[in-house]
């Protein structure tokens, strides 16, 4: 029943042509449009106008297709000490967040669709890439990946993954050891 969000990205990509989306995690300050380009390095130290920056944009996995989604989308962003891009992802780690479950649902937009993405694992972890796995040999493979995301979590969201759903990660950096990271899978969605 929670309204999607619908954005308009023509003056977006006119800054831009690389935006193909904007996500919005509630409970966080995570309201940005995405950007999608040819690897996963560029957008670390390139700002939304290209611009050089250290503190980098919010991006899509290059390997994942905004206009196809995988069973797997990750978004990545730097865990910003000034809470900017995903520096504010901790929050899904605190009890103010998760006692919230109107925190639990993840609004995308893209130029094709709008999305609610049901949040269903939380957690920090020592840095590792075996949560960004983006495509499976099978559903036995894709239902193992999904319970170990569930098993991996900090809390206990009651929520399980099916072979037919579509996995939504976002992962940013906890500390120089550890990244944070929240799946979600997908809900609800409608095309533009």
């Amino acid at each position: 029943k929670m309204n999607l969000i619908d954005v308009d990205f023509t003056e977006l990509k006119k800054t831009n042509p690389d935006t193909v989306g904007w996500i919005e995690v509630k409970g966080t300050n995570i309201n940005y449009p995405f950007v999608w380009g040819s690897d996963n390095k560029y957008y670390l130290n390139h700002s939304f106008d290209k611009s050089y920056n250290e503190g980098g944009w919010v991006f899509l996995d290059y390997r994942n297709n905004p206009n196809n989604l995988s069973k797997n989308n990750i978004i990545y962003a730097h865990g910003r000490f000034d809470r900017t891009m995903f520096g504010s992802l901790k929050n899904i780690l605190e009890s103010g967040w998760l006692n919230n479950s109107n925190n639990y649902v993840v609004k995308l937009s893209t130029n094709s669709e709008n999305t609610l993405w049901q949040v269903f694992s939380v957690y920090r972890v020592p840095t590792t890439n075996d949560y960004i796995q983006v495509d499976f040999a099978s559903d036995k493979a894709f239902l193992e990946f999904g319970n170990m995301l569930i098993n991996r979590s900090a809390y206990n969201f009651n929520t399980t993954v099916n072979a037919t759903d579509k996995i939504l990660t976002l992962s940013t950096c906890y500390n120089d050891q550890e990244k944070v990271v929240l799946h979600a899978k997908l809900i609800k969605k409608e095309t533009k």
